[in-house]
């Protein structure tokens, strides 16, 4: 079953890379989804966010200016987070050695999700989107 946007609107707002702006966006995505009744996807939503949003401040390198930006996206039953950045480098899942600091993220952002990807900015903009999906109840 293909979900849809609902009618309340995406809350889109642009970032730069330092790492103080991931508790920021946090912090609009909790008001975001008290304002939608998607609470009890807050735990995961808010995980799944910091992830990317993390890696795109981490592994893009563009200058300091706002370049990423996230669309929290209210979808029937869930909600749709995308991060986007001017990076062509496509993010990689990948195993971490058991002693690694880093390089779980995207494992992370599997088990939580009910479905992510990669795909092209909106309006032909240079770069990618990385996607997560989250539904209540885990219900798609």
């Amino acid at each position: 079953m293909e979900q849809r946007q609902d009618s309340r609107a995406a809350v889109v707002r642009r970032w730069s890379r330092h790492p103080s702006c991931v508790g920021l966006a946090r912090g609009e995505l909790r008001k975001a989804l008290a304002s939608w009744g998607l609470t009890s996807l807050e735990d995961s939503a808010v995980l799944v966010l910091s992830e990317l949003l993390t890696n795109a401040g981490r592994h893009t390198h563009v200058s300091s200016g706002p370049e990423i930006e996230t669309c929290y996206v209210p979808m029937t039953g869930g909600l749709r987070i995308e991060v986007h950045d001017p990076s062509a480098e496509q993010p990689e899942l990948r195993s971490a050695d058991v002693g690694a600091c880093d390089g779980r993220g995207l494992v992370l952002v599997a088990a939580l999700a009910d479905a992510w990807g990669v795909g092209e900015r909106d309006g032909g903009r240079p770069g990618k989107a990385v996607w997560a999906e989250l539904f209540a109840g885990g219900a798609r």
